[in-house]
């Protein structure tokens, strides 16, 4: 059954066109036929010995798109004269540049000057996702690249102490439905979160609380000890935490969320039932999953002259 929602998915998308001069499924054919291929053939080699890239990848894609929209403005690098977004606090633990650089220059071989470093990130967060276990989706190209990343901008990413309330309202801002905004949370089924986002729940969390209550007693013990460890002490989203699958879904209802970002999303009666419906139905995990990254893939593109094909990704040409 699965299969047959991909390919009706596939079906409905590869007839989509964005625009005369925009975004279209074909937009790489007669200039770079090849540049899908190279991504995807890169991101399965570095998957291969790397399989925690593909969280990295993933969440490259969602920090570059929520701020100036999916224009690769998270790749470039500060100068004296400006603070970039990557230099963010919310940025900091961000991999996978070195990657983006890599089929950058192998795509610059091939067709010098054609393929932006935005459709690079897009596709490979679509390819990672795959690679993982995840669903087969296609989006379209065509994205330029922009010309601002500044730090203040990063203030629009949502922080790991979001209740569902404030992730709904800063989703919406960004044309997304509550539906929409919980299945990209389950994005958490790859990777891990450092001691430093999840530390506040575990001593005087409140003034009746010294533990988060929306925790699991046991499950808080385990975080107590991944924190023993420093600040930077790494914990797995879920227990798959280099497949894509719905366990994340599963450790919400287990009260084993590791931000309150996500517990929240089962704390919270207006999202427990999505919650538990992905829970229940990886299928329909899958198949919202790819029409939401669909959807966010095409946030605030730059078209034409709006943008520029960069020759580095890591500056403005």
């Amino acid at each position: 059954m699965l299969v047959g929602v991909i390919l009706l998915m596939e079906i409905i998308i590869s007839g989509i066109r964005f625009g005369a001069d925009g975004l279209s499924m074909d937009y790489y054919m007669m200039t770079c036929p090849f540049a899908e291929a190279i991504v995807k053939n890169k991101v399965n080699i570095a998957l291969q010995s790397d399989p925690a890239l593909a969280a990295g990848l993933l969440r490259m894609h969602f920090h570059d798109c929520f701020i100036e929209g999916c224009d690769a403005s998270i790749l470039i690098d500060s100068t004296k004269d400006n603070k970039a977004e990557k230099d963010s606090p919310a940025n900091l633990s961000l991999r996978g540049y070195e990657f983006i650089d890599d089929a950058k220059e192998e795509l610059e071989k091939q067709c010098p000057g054609v393929v932006s470093c935005a459709d690079i990130v897009a596709m490979a967060a679509r390819d990672a996702v795959f690679f993982a276990g995840g669903p087969i989706y296609d989006i379209p190209n065509g994205r330029k690249d922009g010309r601002r990343s500044k730090i203040e901008d990063t203030r629009n990413l949502p922080p790991p102490f979001f209740n569902s309330s404030q992730l709904i309202t800063m989703f919406r801002q960004h044309g997304f439905t509550v539906q929409e905004m919980v299945v990209l949370s389950g994005a958490h089924t790859l990777g891990v979160a450092r001691c430093s986002s999840f530390k506040f729940r575990l001593n005087n969390f409140d003034s009746t609380h010294d533990v988060d209550p929306s925790l699991d007693s046991d499950f808080a013990k385990t975080l107590s000890k991944t924190c023993s460890a420093g600040d930077d002490a790494e914990q797995p989203f879920d227990m798959t935490r280099n497949n894509f699958d719905n366990a994340y879904f599963n450790a919400l209802q287990r009260k084993a969320g590791v931000l309150i970002s996500d517990q929240t999303l089962y704390a919270n009666p207006n999202t427990r039932g999505i919650v538990n419906g992905y829970a229940l139905n990886p299928a329909m995990f899958f198949f919202d999953f790819q029409r939401a990254m669909v959807k966010m893939s095409l946030l605030d593109v730059k078209e034409g002259s709006k943008g520029e094909v960069r020759l580095n990704c890591r500056k403005i040409n």
